[in-house]
């Protein structure tokens, strides 16, 4: 049965336009007759301006007169108070029926006298905003002489601009009209300046678009879907089942067994679908889309260029356009819907603890969201087992601190060893005891549970990639987008960009003469040359610019450690080390956070320059440069200090020395690795606390308040604004890039240096607690509905998640080899320990220097800083001592370190990749299940079209035997007809042959 309300919406204007709907589907032409019977002058009664608008009611369409008689007279949708007839705040039509599937809104520009105030609001202020415009419309007259002839010339031109718009406003909505679609116009609201074009797509539009874009969209055949059998499936029953109280309270209602068949929707077989209820039959994500498409379709062609919605938008035609939220979440008399029901259960912070609730953030923002949300859950997921081996790598690290025979050895003051000093002329002599807590602090990331660590998060990374495939192949089985093929995806998605255009018809009026009339004008690498070379140049500085910043940081560091060695107070003194590694490592992320900003900026200035054709060629182009720009800036540092620190120094009497005289610095005696690793806390904790929550939660909030303080509106008038412009305010959905490339970074830092920080999927798993909700309150509250995209995977963004985690295996492959101490003691142990233990290892590891043989201008300034002379001082390296023949070269024990680490390196790389390709073979990409239920699908869909041809045969069958059945009383009476056509024949005849011889007979007689 169908719904009796979609008729009673036939009464307020929806009309069929000629081309609006094609024969086939019985439901629609059932519509499009009724429709028919509307007489020709209610052809635009759908297009209705909305009751209190303060604009010239004479001035906006040419032929005002003709077009009054069109529209609903304002007395019917208002009642003598004024106020509506259907006050409902809802994404409805002034009637209160017709549903707002997308709103266009555009500037309009109002006299001085009668612009509205937010503080001029009242019942009776529609009467006077009435009469002040029809006061206005008879008082024109010709310019007086007293006004000024050059501003009132001035004034028309700017008219003319704004009468330019106002025209390719009028041909766009009239295209609009023609394609079904109902309009109706709010320019009376209570933004000033903002007009607002709201659009309602009606049943047969529905049908139509639904048709041509070939939306699947559930049948009336359900099916019982069964579980997997197998062990996995079990296990994945048990979890869910445990994990009930877990679950986001949504879709209580409907059974998880059954699911429903989907085809793609056609008019001719609607008995196929479900069709009792037309306003839900189409949720308003599809209808949405479904406008969406219908505008980009949409051409004006009266003007010498084409231009469509987006170069609309891209001259100013209109300002924005968007398609509306449900309803309000705050208040007492929201609604139940389904943007309240997400911010309930899925914004709050109340449920950070619960499950997303998938299929509705798919339901409602589409696809393309859905899967960021869920790749996310994934990762959040996944962070779990991580972060708790990582929490048990640091805490074998403190239980066996006290056991590390390395860092005994240098706390232990017994071992008198006097060590060279750190810098130039300013620092003196120093004991190896003052770094006992360092070396103390680094067995807690330097250790051998490190190693198993790093081989763990290779395969982590590929259990994740497998895991999140198999999860991804069931969310496009459940959201029916197992046959949504590229080509399609193609013919959504890849449409011209307004820039494009806009650039395109810029150089057609340059060739206007010279080119052919039907040759088709495009951008060529000809005409992007500047741009592509001005990309490759910014980007080369932007780098270098970089690596400047780095080096900054280095003299800073080396600086700074100088002037704290030379100062007088004690308190600087006494932790040099820790004060200069935490305030270089702050300033670094100060930088990062700063040039995160300026990169992007500069990313999206150079795609803008070099003007993509699609949107997809955007957003590939700029997801490239930006992740270029942004991972360069957030791991030099880092890669600086974990590879190039103290690996570039030279020796006691011939140090490496730049910009002058600063000397490069070192690592501390147990290593680069602690540096590292506070360099990497401090950069996670920083990012994550400062730059994506902070900024996500102040800078949105701040946005809004300054578009509420631009339009001046009070929070009374806020509550009583409508719903289309309640969303004109929130901020503008400008794609998922930004929130997949905070999530790529931070799984870089995660995966590539986990070895010197195991605490970092600890870090990132509190992080994306708190983010995804921060994003669930974004979309939710802060942003405007995104149009609903189709995607069946995150693109190339899992492309990159590949690529880091390969990169990560040969990362940390070095870090375990070069930057910590592993290899080294390995080596010590099994080649020149003589019991076999480390003790020896600390005294093994350090070499002698004569201070005899220091470059003039670098000894220490105090020399008996210690308390007596120093003649031979330690340094660590691999060198050989003053008295042999070749002093101060490299010796044996380093070239036999160099191999085991260069042979560590290959064979930790080769085995790790070859288990993870192991477990990439061994996981199945689509689950078992689902590949079942998949064929399942394809069968029932064959024999649901087989019952079908049945029938039709049947009823074909049917219908001859009744025709054979009625012919069977007119065979019976045919002899009848023969005796009576002679009889009728004859007396005809012999009634023309007595005209003929009446006539005849006085011509015989002459």
């Amino acid at each position: 049965m169908e719904r009796q309300d979609d008729g009673g919406d036939e009464l307020f204007g929806s009309v069929s336009h000629d081309g609006a709907e094609e024969p086939g589907s019985p439901a629609c032409e059932r519509s499009g007759s009724q429709q028919r019977e509307v007489p020709a002058t209610m052809r635009r009664s759908d297009y209705l301006p909305v009751a209190g608008e303060e604009k010239n009611l004479g001035a906006d369409f040419v032929n005002t007169d003709a077009r009054s008689n069109e529209s609903i007279p304002m007395k019917n949708m208002y009642t003598d108070e004024g106020s509506p007839l259907y006050p409902r705040l809802g994404p409805y039509f002034t009637d209160g029926r017709r549903r707002v599937d997308y709103v266009l809104a555009y500037q309009i520009q109002k006299p001085n006298s009668i612009r509205r105030q937010s503080s001029k609001f009242s019942d009776n202020n529609f009467i006077r905003r009435l009469r002040r415009s029809m006061s206005m419309r008879s008082s024109r007259a010709p310019l007086q002489p007293k006004e000024d002839p050059e501003i009132a010339a001035q004034k028309q031109r700017t008219d003319y601009h704004e009468d330019d718009k106002r025209f390719r406003r009028e041909e766009f909505e009239e295209n609009l009209l023609e394609t079904g679609l109902e309009l109706e116009k709010d320019e009376g609201s209570k933004i000033p300046g903002i007009g607002f074009l709201k659009i309602h797509a009606p049943w047969d539009v529905l049908c139509r678009e639904a048709e041509f874009m070939k939306l699947k969209m559930p049948t009336k055949k359900v099916y019982e879907v069964k579980q997997g059998s197998n062990l996995v499936e079990k296990i994945r029953l048990f979890i869910h089942k445990v994990t009930t109280p877990l679950h986001p309270k949504v879709d209580a209602n409907r059974p998880q067994s059954v699911k429903s068949l989907s085809h793609p929707f056609s008019r001719e077989k609607q008995h196929l679908f479900d069709l009792s209820d037309r306003d839900t039959f189409f949720d308003s994500k599809t209808r949405n889309s479904i406008v969406y498409e219908v505008l980009k379709r949409t051409r004006c062609t009266r003007a010498k260029y084409s231009m469509g919605i987006t170069s609309l938008l891209a001259n100013g035609v209109y300002t924005s356009a968007y398609p509306l939220h449900d309803g309000d979440i705050e208040g007492v008399n929201a609604e139940p819907n389904d943007r309240k029901l997400l911010y309930e259960q899925w914004a709050s912070y109340s449920v950070f603890y619960k499950y997303q609730p998938i299929g509705l953030i798919r339901k409602y923002f589409g696809e393309k969201v859905g899967l960021y949300f869920a790749w996310l859950g994934v990762y959040t997921q996944m962070l779990i087992p991580a972060a708790i081996v990582g929490v048990i790598v640091f805490l074998y690290g403190c239980a066996t601190v006290d056991d590390n025979i390395p860092s005994m050895e240098i706390c232990d003051p017994r071992n008198n060893i006097t060590m060279c000093p750190l810098c130039d002329h300013a620092c003196s002599y120093w004991k190896l005891v003052t770094a006992c807590g360092t070396a103390r602090a680094s067995h807690l990331f330097d250790n051998p549970a490190t190693v198993f660590f790093s081989i763990f998060m290779a395969l982590w990374a590929v259990l994740f990639m497998e895991h999140w495939k198999r999860r991804q192949m069931r969310l496009n089985y459940i959201w029916d987008l197992t046959g949504f093929g590229e080509e399609e995806e193609e013919e959504h998605k890849d449409h011209n960009r307004a820039e494009y255009e806009f650039r395109v018809m810029q150089k057609t009026m340059k060739q206007e003469h010279s080119t052919p009339k039907d040759e088709k004008v495009k951008l060529t690498c000809t005409d992007r040359m500047p741009a592509y070379l001005t990309t490759v140049v910014m980007m080369s500085f932007m780098i270098l610019v970089t690596f400047a910043i780095v080096f900054g940081v280095i003299l800073y560091r080396i600086s700074i450690k100088a002037a704290l060695h030379m100062s007088n107070y004690p308190v600087a003194r006494s932790n040099i080390r820790a004060t200069v590694k935490t305030t270089a490592a702050i300033i670094n992320l100060i930088v990062i956070i700063i040039m995160d900003e300026i990169y992007g900026a500069i990313a999206r200035w150079l795609n803008t320059l070099e003007v993509p054709k699609t949107d997809k060629s955007y957003e590939e182009r700029l997801i490239f440069k930006t992740f270029v720009l942004k991972f360069v800036n957030a791991f030099t540092p880092i890669v600086y200090l974990a590879f190039f620190r103290g690996r570039l120094v030279g020796r006691p009497g011939n140090y490496l020395y730049v910009v002058g005289s600063y000397r490069m610095e070192e690592c501390a005696h147990a290593g680069c690795l602690m540096e590292l690793c506070i360099q990497l806390c401090i950069t996670m904790l920083g990012k994550q606390l400062i730059q994506n929550n902070l900024f996500e939660i102040g800078i949105p909030k701040l946005k809004k308040l300054l578009r509420r303080r631009k339009s001046d509106m009070e929070e009374e008038v806020n509550k009583s604004l409508q719903r289309h412009e309640k969303d004109h305010i929130l901020g503008p959905f400008v794609g998922l890039s930004p929130e997949y490339m905070e999530m790529i970074i931070q799984f870089g830092m995660v995966t590539l240096f986990v070895a010197s920080f195991p605490l970092a999927p600890l870090f990132a798993l509190l992080n994306n607690i708190i983010e995804i909700r921060l994003d669930a309150k974004k979309f939710v509250m802060e942003l405007r509905r995104p149009i609903a995209a189709k995607a069946k995977d995150i693109g190339i963004w899992y492309n990159l998640l590949r690529g880091l985690s390969k990169v990560a295996v040969i990362v940390n492959a070095f870090v375990i080899s070069f930057t910590s101490d592993f290899i080294p003691r390995l080596v010590y142990q099994y080649m020149y320990s003589l019991d076999g233990t480390m003790h020896g290892f600390v005294n093994h590891t350090l070499s002698y220097f004569n201070v005899s043989d220091f470059q003039p201008g670098t000894d220490p300034l105090q020399p008996m800083h210690l308390g007596y002379k120093v003649d031979v001082c330690r340094y660590k390296d691999y060198r050989e001592p003053p008295s042999s023949s070749a002093p101060y070269e490299l010796s044996k024990e380093f070239w036999a370190v160099l191999a085991a680490r260069l042979a560590f390196v290959v064979v930790f790389q080769n085995v790790v990749m070859l288990m993870s390709d192991f477990v990439d073979w061994l996981i199945p990409d689509i689950p078992k299940d689902i590949s079942l239920q998949i064929h399942k699908e394809k069968i029932l869909m064959v024999e649901l079209f087989m019952k079908e041809e049945q029938g039709k045969r049947l009823a074909a069958r049917d219908n001859h035997n009744q025709d054979n059945c009625t012919s069977l009383p007119s065979a019976n009476q045919s002899p009848a007809q023969p005796r009576s056509r002679p009889a009728t024949h004859a007396v005809f005849w012999e009634k023309k042959r007595k005209e003929r011889e009446a006539n005849v007979a006085p011509v015989y007689n002459m």
